[in-house]
């Protein structure tokens, strides 16, 4: 790498003038590289112990919260008394149950958070940077750079971002990528005017495996880019791949099932414990966040909540 660019290993250990001059050269790097995938771990500091913050994602009551035009049976506010009830950190509101983005609205959430002594872990938005250059494209980063101003009056410290998929009728992977970096990097920029992480998930497409990630990660080379660590997410290897991840995370959803060892296939329940040990190994400090997909969370989730408690005290 040319001494004279600013790689994001530099930026973090340069303070705010090196961000600053960072933003400045993100354009002329290259969109698309073979890369060593020599990335360093996030410098969490200097002799500190894992510290970890327990969350819930409001995706695990899908079924229940309201949804733009749609009421449903209860609201993000209602939501989060019951992670205030169970005894937990923080509370992940995610994007799509916003029944408006408004300032009214996201003040009011902010205050009702606050006010019910718990902090915002993260807020997921759905996006898709896999596409040509053009509107559809265009209006992809205009949509996370929205979302980001919404981040940043609630106070929530990142937002989950996706790689996305590309057209029906095809793209290659090749040029997927080069346009999920040039995405990610744009969004980027402004997200660091904001002080707000974007962090992306191991979801699908591009994504697949944790080197495919890093790989990602490495080519936009952000210091307001981290990685939304998903350990219900990948088709092999889960625990491997898990502890491949764990070191730049800034934020960890943790889901009830993991891709059985010995079927990949198929699904098996996560073992909290070795999850929560990958994390200490990697000097995780920050929130973990109980991502719930299967049916009754009202009465699965809180029994959920209590086994990660339990293995986050170790």
């Amino acid at each position: 790498m040319n001494e004279t660019k600013h790689s994001r290993r530099n930026v973090l250990m340069a303070g705010a003038s090196g961000v600053a001059a960072a933003i400045l050269t993100q354009s002329a790097r290259p969109l698309f590289a073979e890369t060593s995938l020599t990335l360093p771990p996030i410098d969490r500091g200097k002799g500190l112990e894992p510290s970890f913050k327990l969350s819930l994602a409001a995706y695990s009551f899908r079924q229940h919260l309201d949804t733009p035009g749609k009421p449903g049976e209860m609201s993000l506010f209602d939501l989060a008394e019951l992670c205030a009830q169970w005894g937990l950190d923080a509370f992940e509101p995610t994007s799509y149950y916003f029944l408006k983005n408004d300032d009214e609205f996201v003040f009011a959430l902010k205050r009702k958070i606050f006010l019910l002594g718990l902090a915002i872990s993260g807020m997921p938005v759905r996006d898709n940077f896999a596409l040509p250059d053009g509107p559809e494209f265009d209006a992809q980063v205009e949509h996370v750079r929205t979302w980001i101003d919404i981040a940043a009056k609630l106070g929530a410290p990142t937002i989950r971002i996706f790689a996305g998929n590309p057209p029906k009728n095809g793209m290659s992977r090749e040029d997927a990528f080069k346009q999920v970096v040039k995405g990610i990097r744009e969004c980027c920029q402004y997200a660091g005017t904001k002080g707000v992480f974007l962090a992306i998930e191991n979801h699908g497409y591009m994504t697949e495996t944790a080197e495919a990630v890093l790989k990602i990660v490495e080519a936009v080379d952000h210091p307001w880019l981290g990685v939304n660590l998903d350990t219900g997410n990948f088709q092999e290897k889960p625990y491997e791949q898990i502890a491949r991840l764990a070191p730049h995370a800034v934020v960890c959803q943790v889901k009830t099932l993991v891709a059985a060892p010995e079927a990949p296939n198929k699904k098996a329940p996560a073992d909290y414990a070795r999850i929560f040990q990958i994390l200490r190994e990697a000097k995780y400090r920050g929130y973990v966040a109980l991502e719930y997909e299967g049916p009754n969370p009202r009465t699965v989730v809180p029994e959920e909540i209590r086994k990660l408690q339990a293995a986050a005290r170790g």
